[in-house]
């Protein structure tokens, strides 16, 4: 469908993953050719693998798990803000993107996404992520969503206010988009996490659809 635009990162053991993470292993446990009645394989992994969504328990005792975000949070009109410059994203740089009026869903294609056009497989300490003031910003301009081209929305190491400040304002967090292809612009946004019941996070498939 040359519509939509598929800006999801492919899982396999391969991909890149947090430095801790426990990576991706799948495994086969049913196997035709050796006889057995079909294929059947096992998937072992952290739910925060790839392209993915943080539910606020991520970084909140008390917060909502991934099966009750709202489905319409993640579903609709979107903007892809370009930004390929910053080192890190303030709220003065949100406020320079002339993001539309009303805009409840906001993408942010940065100097990340070069890393998925060279299909970079080392992690990347100095990604371009997002400072606790361009949070407050998200927060103030009620943004629903927000979504990075990279594995985190907070720096690497750093403190968890950027998390923490969209999470406890109910903002869906999204992150690990590869946004290489994408121009700035408007489109539709179809994000749907894995309902894992109870989680903290989940992986997505993400599309975007191209408005005419």
């Amino acid at each position: 469908m040359p519509d939509l635009i598929d800006i999801t990162l492919p899982m396999h053991s391969e991909m890149l993953f947090w430095p801790d993470s426990v990576g991706l292993h799948l495994t086969y446990i049913k196997r035709l050719e050796a006889g057995d009645d079909c294929n059947l394989s096992r998937l072992d992994c952290d739910v925060h693998s790839g392209t993915h969504i943080d539910a606020p328990r991520h970084f909140l005792t008390d917060g909502a798990t991934i099966e009750r975000l709202p489905l319409d949070a993640m579903i609709g009109p979107c903007f892809v803000g370009c930004l390929p410059k910053v080192s890190e994203v303030t709220a003065n740089d949100l406020a320079g993107l002339k993001i539309p009026a009303g805009t409840a869903r906001l993408l942010l294609r940065t100097a990340n996404s070069r890393f998925w056009a060279a299909k970079t497989e080392r992690f990347q300490k100095d990604y371009v992520a997002l400072a606790p003031d361009a949070a407050g910003w998200i927060v103030e301009n009620k943004i629903r969503l927000i979504g990075i081209d990279y594995l985190s929305v907070q720096p690497y190491g750093g403190s968890p206010d950027t998390h923490k400040i969209l999470l406890k304002a109910g903002v869906v967090v999204l992150e690990g988009l590869n946004l290489a292809t994408v121009k700035s612009g408007c489109y539709e946004l179809i994000c749907l996490p894995i309902k894992l019941v109870g989680a903290e996070g989940a992986p997505a498939r993400v599309v975007l659809r191209t408005i005419t």
